[in-house]
């Protein structure tokens, strides 16, 4: 371990007891520029990989036991019961013709509070893989999301790949599902 006080760059110099804040905020040097970053869940689901800010993500689940709904949409996999709520579940993987049989793993559990409401929406989006939670700059958000994809509002990259951002509402709008 080097001892600081050994380097050459590093300096401390005294201060007089009534020095000003421009005196002291020049002491302190330059502070770094730095963007405010944003936190996002990445998750796959088929072959595409999702994103959802982390406000926006409630909890990630292992796959619960589910109740299948009598003549519910393709991409309404079931409803869970969440410690006491219930929790409608979506594949939006279902678009693009998921292999019958092979399950998703996980859950991610959204969850969204319309505006002048005090009832918060749990939706469940079912998830092959769930890749990890990314801090990002704005320099890694495309505002162009794919028109192909009409429930995403951009792209994020991360690990020099990208995956779609999700926007609750219009994911609500493209995939109803029953109101719990």
């Amino acid at each position: 371990m080097s001892d600081l006080t050994n380097n050459e760059e590093f300096q401390l110099t005294p201060l007089s007891p009534d020095a000003d804040t421009a005196e002291l905020l020049e002491a302190l040097g330059p502070l770094e520029d730095s963007t405010p970053n944003s936190q996002y869940c990445v998750f796959r689901s088929g072959r595409e990989r999702f994103c959802l800010p982390v406000l926006d993500v409630e909890e990630v689940l292992e796959w619960p036991n589910l109740t299948k709904l009598p003549l519910a949409p393709a991409y309404m996999v079931g409803v869970f019961n969440l410690r006491g709520s219930i929790v409608p579940l979506i594949d939006i993987a279902m678009t693009e013709g998921r292999r019958p049989g092979l399950l998703p793993k996980h859950v991610v559990v959204a969850s969204l509070t319309a505006a002048g409401q005090h009832d918060v929406l749990r939706l469940g989006i079912a998830a092959d893989e769930v890749i990890g939670t990314y801090s990002v700059g704005s320099e890694n958000i495309l505002d162009r999301p794919p028109e192909s994809v009409p429930h995403c509002i951009g792209m994020l990259r991360h690990d020099d790949r990208l995956a779609l951002i999700l926007d609750l509402p219009r994911v609500l709008e493209v995939y109803p599902g029953p109101v719990i």
